[in-house]
């Protein structure tokens, strides 16, 4: 039986890493009639049904991943909270996963600070950013947790408020003072290269975005130059984004940013859905996906084509 769950649930994950989300998802249930207890399984099989669009059913099963990754929270005096009316008591919401992850979830918080006192704990690079949604702002580095009556993880919060694809709480909802305005292009190449998946999802060079210059001017946003507020400004004074899948597509999305995320062929990530080249998290977004793994020229021809008529 062993064997037989281990085949089933490598099948799922190979499928769910080559776009074809049916096929994950059969067997990944087959795998967890075998094992029906087998918290991974049943999280991946969660960000399967996300990626299919199936919010309800997914962010249900996507509670799984509690078990597999804690947080310092987890187990402690705090409890957890369940969504019940805060009635004024005190919430600290626990950020997940990645800095862009962050970013699309922040997005809950102004629904949630008339209910109770919140404090969003975050990574500190985004502290300032986030200092405009109106509750206490926590940087995680280095600090315990400050008290509350009640905690969450950022990712708990679109299952707890009822999220479907057709009542993703709107962007923008972040705000920055604007740079001068400079006409140009920013652009982000790569992201950050511990990411399982980044072979895939980062460019091999800049230099593959050249063909964009011969209509535009290119500015790098590669490198930081302070923190995300810094960035927010500085991006705020172009003309439009060009990003691989990494934290710059939430920063532009979460300001209503114009913004094109060129996405790989596979491991495509379960929030930018299936065949679409819009995004309901982030409307001010274009996505450009691969139609060949590891051509990323046909995708910067593409774009340059729509840049060149956007110019015209």
């Amino acid at each position: 039986m062993a064997d037989a769950f281990e085949s089933l649930y490598e099948q799922g994950f190979q499928a769910f890493h080559t776009g074809n989300h049916e096929a994950a998802t059969a067997a990944l249930v087959q795998a967890l009639q075998l094992r029906p207890d087998h918290q991974r399984a049943i999280s991946g099989l969660g960000m399967v049904l996300l990626g299919r669009g199936l919010y309800p059913q997914g962010w249900a099963l996507y509670e799984a991943r509690k078990s597999v990754d804690p947080t310092p929270l987890d187990g402690g005096d705090i409890p957890e909270w369940n969504g019940d009316p805060l009635d004024r008591r005190r919430l600290l919401v626990w950020p997940e996963q990645g800095l862009g992850d962050e970013i699309q979830m922040a997005r809950y918080i102004p629904l949630l600070k008339g209910a109770g006192r919140v404090t969003l704990a975050c990574s500190p690079p985004l502290a300032r950013l986030f200092g405009d949604l109106g509750v206490d702002i926590f940087p995680t580095e280095g600090a315990a947790p400050p008290p509350a009556d009640v905690y969450v993880r950022n990712f708990s919060l679109p299952r707890l408020l009822g999220t479907t694809l057709e009542t993703i709480p709107p962007a923008p909802y972040l705000r920055a003072p604007a740079d001068p305005k400079r006409d140009g292009v920013g652009f982000v190449w790569r992201g950050d290269p511990t990411h399982p998946n980044d072979a895939r999802r980062s460019l091999p060079s800049p230099d593959v975005l050249a063909p964009l210059g011969e209509v535009a001017e290119l500015v790098d946003l590669q490198t930081p130059r302070g923190d995300f507020l810094d960035t927010a400004a500085r991006i705020q004074g172009l003309d439009l984004v060009v990003t691989v899948d990494t934290s710059m597509a939430h920063l532009a999305g979460a300001l209503g940013m114009p913004c094109w995320v060129m996405l790989p062929a596979h491991g495509t990530d379960w929030r930018w859905l299936r065949g679409r080249a819009d995004s309901p998290w982030y409307p001010s977004l274009r996505l450009y996906r691969q139609t060949t793994p590891g051509d990323w020229a046909e995708v910067v021809a593409r774009m340059k084509a729509d840049l060149a008529a956007a110019r015209s």
